[in-house]
């Protein structure tokens, strides 16, 4: 198991990248990020948003992201593509939407690829159902 940012994010696969976004103004930003996989929650991936006013976790689909990193893939709250960075560098888009805003982020395509590649060297896209508990969720759920 790897620990990563803060310590909040106790995970099988757990990858440190930076992903860009723009501003309102065309400003170019850098986020420091946690891609997050826990293999008892196999559909999941979760990216960690590391800020001095403390960790936004963001949850979409494994699925997602890997669709997403050969074709335009989402709807709703979470879209994916593949992309080309200003430097002319394979990237991967990532669109995130809430009623508190719209961000889209680029990561490197090499990033991406190579935390799916550990995900699923750990769970096979296809075998998740045999890793996912049921029971476990059910008493999450009835304990809050």
């Amino acid at each position: 198991m790897n620990m990563s940012g803060s310590g909040h994010t106790l995970s099988d696969v757990a990858l440190d990248i930076t992903v860009e976004c723009l501003d309102d103004r065309g400003i170019r930003h850098e986020i420091d990020t946690v891609l997050g996989y826990r293999s008892h929650d196999p559909f999941a991936v979760a990216m960690t948003f590391v800020t001095a006013d403390g960790n936004l976790v963001w949850t979409f689909g494994r699925d997602l992201l890997i669709r997403g990193t050969e074709k335009p893939t989402g709807e709703g709250d979470v879209h994916v593509a593949p992309a080309i960075g200003v430097s002319g560098r394979a990237m991967v888009s990532i669109e995130l939407s809430s009623p508190d805003g719209h961000l889209v982020l680029l990561a490197r395509s090499s990033d991406i690829h190579d935390f799916l590649d550990r995900t699923t060297a750990i769970v096979a896209p296809g075998s998740e159902s045999e890793f996912f508990d049921a029971d476990m969720l059910i008493s999450q759920v009835l304990a809050s």
